[in-house]
């Protein structure tokens, strides 16, 4: 999930980027996986190998993730057919904390509220995949997910606001769907002309 484009008028000062350490790997960044790649688009694999190769890839992916200005990252937005992604993302509470909420989740498993408890986010989305292009959608303003760390212990995240949102941005790329998806084939169509990914390549 990438992060709302910085207005045209504001001069921003260039930050070099300092290597991205996670558990001791320097991460290695990869290209951004575009629409139309076949691994966007099927049900990633479920990791069964807690190894040093997962760790190196949660890594590789955090490192890509803050060398694309995302706030969340899917493997398969690397290339890689397993079912983990990274965040590092505001919560609701990030304006009292100064904190983003930094994790990675294992084989997650995302639970939205039901019922009366389920009140819909109209609001822009984004996505590294299909860059530079935003659109409104709905979804619901709190999620949970649970899942395993690198070393296989179990993990939750729960969140709300731009955390909600991403939670569900992401779990939807390990099962093949990317957000554009969700939004009717006419403006799906714009997008993804915009975005110069309209042909498959």
């Amino acid at each position: 999930m990438s992060e709302e484009q910085v207005e045209q008028d504001e001069q921003v000062e260039p930050v070099e980027k300092v290597p991205v350490e996670f558990e001791g790997r320097i991460g290695v960044v990869h290209p951004i996986t575009r629409y139309h790649t076949p691994v966007l688009h099927r049900p990633c694999a479920p990791v069964t190998s807690f190894d040093d190769d997962l760790v190196q890839l949660v890594a590789d992916m955090f490192a890509s993730m803050d060398a694309a200005d995302g706030v969340g990252l899917a493997a398969n937005q690397v290339g890689v057919d397993a079912r983990v992604f990274v965040v590092d993302c505001p919560d609701d509470d990030t304006e009292e904390t100064g904190e983003n909420v930094v994790a990675h989740v294992v084989n997650p498993v995302l639970v939205l509220p039901t019922g009366r408890k389920r009140r819909l986010d109209l609001d822009s989305e984004g996505c590294l995949s299909v860059p530079g292009e935003y659109a409104d959608l709905a979804r619901p303003d709190t999620a949970k997910v649970t899942g395993f760390d690198v070393h296989g212990e179990p993990v939750t995240i729960v969140g709300s606001g731009l955390l909600a949102r991403c939670l569900q941005h992401e779990s939807d790329h390990l099962d093949g769907v990317v957000y554009v998806d969700r939004l009717p084939a006419g403006e799906r169509a714009e997008i993804l002309l915009a975005a110069g990914l309209d042909a498959p390549r």
